[in-house]
């Protein structure tokens, strides 16, 4: 999977197209994201003897095909090619060459 946590990327289809944030969570054997402030669901939980029941908003996963990696330097998205450096092998911006790792 190309994104990985930390990243800041940019949605670029559904319902929140156009949101940029970061990246707290990738699945990629599911070959999902979570990103901050996007794809907010409804969550309701029950009272137990400990807590007060509540109803909590909170991201859910976005497919990994529908977000890009947003650069900061040019203030675009991009995408991410690989290219091997010595024995390691390290993702690159394919807008401007740039190493991102």
């Amino acid at each position: 999977m190309h994104i990985k946590k930390d990243d800041t990327v940019l949605i670029i289809t559904g319902k929140d197209k156009g949101h940029r944030g970061r990246v707290l969570k990738a699945m990629p054997k599911e070959g999902k994201v979570i990103v901050e402030g996007a794809n907010i669901q409804t969550k309701h939980a029950k009272q137990t003897r400990k807590t007060q029941s509540e109803i909590k908003h909170q991201e859910g996963p976005i497919d990994a095909s529908n977000v890009m990696y947003y650069e900061s330097k040019t203030k675009a998205p991009t995408r991410i090619g690989y290219k091997v450096v010595g024995d390691e092998k390290v993702r690159v911006s394919k807008k401007t060459g740039a190493e991102l790792d």
